[in-house]
């Protein structure tokens, strides 16, 4: 379970653990996805073309460990030792945590991604600062969409021209847009 306090280095779910990216896993999360056109297809960056690309995002990612400003976690399969296969983001955003996830072709449809997210979520409610927990996809997205839903994010409704998604269009996408509060 996360504390309440700061975000923890390492977190265990039943079957995930979760951890603070080291420059390190540059190579396997090149090789797992961040150069997989189809995995980055709704992300906000387009697929890396080489393993330097994807140091240069997990230096961006310590940084936010640093400054507070977000706490992005490696995903690792525990009983499969396949080393990371996947990300998933909390970045801090006044009261609310907004997430952003990702997770490589061969981990799709296992509910890996929900239970990260699940997991997240419940640790970035019990902060006192944090009264909501987001997140939103391209309304294309239909498997991210079940995934916010399945972790107990409600949906909220569409945000029209909201974000650019440049793997799909140069303009601004309607977007799908989910959340857990705290009363």
């Amino acid at each position: 379970m996360l504390s309440v306090a700061n975000a923890p280095n390492e977190v265990s779910t039943p079957r995930l653990l979760l951890r603070k990216p080291r420059p390190d896993d540059a190579h396997a999360l090149f090789a797992a996805y961040t150069s997989d056109v189809e995995v980055v297809r709704f992300l906000t960056w387009r697929a890396h073309k080489t393993e330097e690309e994807t140091l240069g995002f997990l230096r961006h990612c310590l940084e936010e460990w640093s400054n507070g400003t977000g706490y992005p976690y490696v995903i690792e399969v525990a009983d499969l030792k396949s080393g990371p296969v996947g990300m998933i983001h909390s970045r801090v955003r006044a009261h609310e945590m907004q997430f952003g996830y990702v997770l490589a072709r061969p981990y799709w449809g296992k509910g890996y991604m929900t239970e990260a997210l699940k997991t997240v979520a419940d640790w970035s409610l019990s902060r006192p600062a944090t009264w909501r927990a987001s997140a939103f996809c391209d309304v294309e997205n239909i498997a991210s969409a079940r995934v916010m839903e399945k972790a107990g994010l409600t949906f909220e409704g569409i945000l029209r021209r909201f974000f650019v998604h440049p793997n799909v269009s140069p303009e601004p996408r309607d977007c799908k847009v989910y959340s857990r509060v705290r009363a």
